[in-house]
């Protein structure tokens, strides 16, 4: 077990293990810039990770108040990882082994927003970037040292696997793609390696559906031609990040109308993979003839083969994950020591000046080099004698016993000792067992 992490930490939230679709989407901070904002204003510092598969909040602040804020904020079934337990989270999903697609390298990607995001919105605190950008290290170590991710699949490319799953094979077919952000290129770049005789790519700015067109051989559309081209394509894989649907049933039920043969009374099959967050596909379109919806939770299945396959590397990785655990508490833990090594090095330069005044009172008439010297001496001798007692209060620290730092710079400065029910000087227990890094159920 490490040792404690001294400094505040909780990361709360909803991520696929728990909840579907519906769910992980009622769950989701539309206004992330807002809801980072106001946990900030709150807690000191927020960062907000949003994937089709997660939402998760976090902040430098107890698990109890973690709790609370999102209560408050309406938001119920989630889970709560506090101290050491949320430093091993944040590994872990780096690592990809906390992904539905384990091994995906698209997490690392959505790390990196989400610290831009929280440093746009100057939510970001120093104790929540040395997390965020250790896991992020540690998650491009963790795919160059094992195999994690070799032949892994990306939500997007299992999107692509599915539909051929669905059609036996995708030579020949028609697809198209709406959307062209990071989502929509995993998945163009997953269909280009098939046979297929068109890929339609669509966009609400038709220049990114252009620019990734061009890359992959595909047709770029405009929004207004969609109808025509969902009733051309065979299979539909939506990945927008828009708020709202951008394929409603009314629009659905016209293009339907036009998948029909003159003499046939029924559709052609039309297979609509939405894996957008929030969905893209209007509720209620799977009931309409012919049409065929899948969403993540479809995805569920290849999942769990991809991760039968990558078990044994996810153990290697769990290895790598418990010895960059300790280093970071350890490294985040120095960090509680600065306060009183501050209180120590200034009551140590106080008495270095007031020592060095007598001194040189007492020599009477001296000149500019022989007070430098006394000054220089003075200095040498502080560093020297502090050297050992600013070694012990670090190692104190870093072991999460900031009490004993504290009481020993007390000790040496004069300080009284405050009385036990005063703040800070409590020290936090070590937890032993299992259950300490075990997330708690909110």
């Amino acid at each position: 077990m490490p040792e404690p992490l001294l400094a505040n930490l909780s990361v709360g939230g909803l991520v696929h293990h728990v909840a579907g679709v519906d769910a992980l989407e009622a769950f989701r901070f539309p206004d992330e810039t807002g809801a980072l904002l106001e946990a900030g204003r709150r807690f000191g510092g927020a960062l907000l990770l949003q994937t089709c598969n997660r939402v998760e909040l976090l902040v430098p602040a107890t698990g109890a108040d973690l709790e609370a804020f999102l209560r408050e904020s309406g938001r119920s079934g989630f889970t709560i990882a506090e101290g050491d337990a949320a430093v091993r989270h944040l590994l872990e999903v780096a690592c990809g082994i906390d992904s539905m697609i384990m091994g995906e390298d698209q997490i690392l990607g959505q790390l990196r927003r989400a610290l831009a995001l929280s440093r746009e919105a100057g939510t970001l605190s120093p104790l929540l970037e040395s997390c965020v950008t250790t896991a992020i290290h540690l998650g491009v170590e963790a795919r160059r040292r094992t195999e994690i991710n070799r032949g892994a699949v990306s939500i997007g490319s299992a999107a692509v696997q599915l539909a051929e799953q669905m059609l036996g094979s995708l030579e020949g077919r028609h697809i198209l793609v709406i959307g062209s952000g990071e989502m929509g290129m995993l998945v163009t770049q997953a269909l280009a390696a098939r046979n297929l005789t068109a890929i339609y790519v669509a966009n609400r700015t038709h220049g990114r559906a252009v620019e990734l067109a061009r890359k992959i051989g595909g047709k770029a559309v405009h929004l207004d031609e969609l109808r025509r081209y969902l009733i051309l394509s065979d299979v539909v894989i939506s990945c927008t990040s828009a708020p709202h649907p951008v394929l409603k049933i009314d629009d659905l039920k016209e293009v339907m109308k036009g998948r029909c043969w003159p003499l046939e009374g029924s559709p052609r099959p039309l297979i609509l993979i939405d894996i957008a967050q929030p969905r893209d596909v209007e509720e209620g379109a799977e009931r309409l003839a012919g049409i065929h919806l899948c969403t993540i939770d479809s995805l569920r299945l290849i999942s769990e083969k991809n991760m039968e396959i990558r078990r044994g590397e996810a153990e290697r990785v769990r290895e790598l994950i418990e010895v960059e655990l300790g280093r970071c508490i350890r490294r985040l833990n120095r960090k509680a020591a600065d306060e009183p090594l501050a209180r120590l090095h200034t009551w140590a330069e106080q008495v270095r000046e007031r020592e060095r005044d007598r001194a040189l009172k007492r020599l009477g008439q001296v000149d500019s080099r022989t007070r430098e010297v006394v000054d220089d001496l003075s200095r040498v001798l502080s560093s020297r004698l502090l050297a050992d007692v600013t070694f012990a209060v670090k190692r104190a620290a870093e072991s999460g016993r900031i009490g004993e730092a504290d009481r020993l710079v007390r000790a040496i400065t004069g300080t009284p000792v405050p009385s036990l029910n005063e703040p800070g000087t409590v020290e936090r227990p070590n937890p032993t067992g299992d259950d300490a890094c075990i997330p708690k159920s909110a």
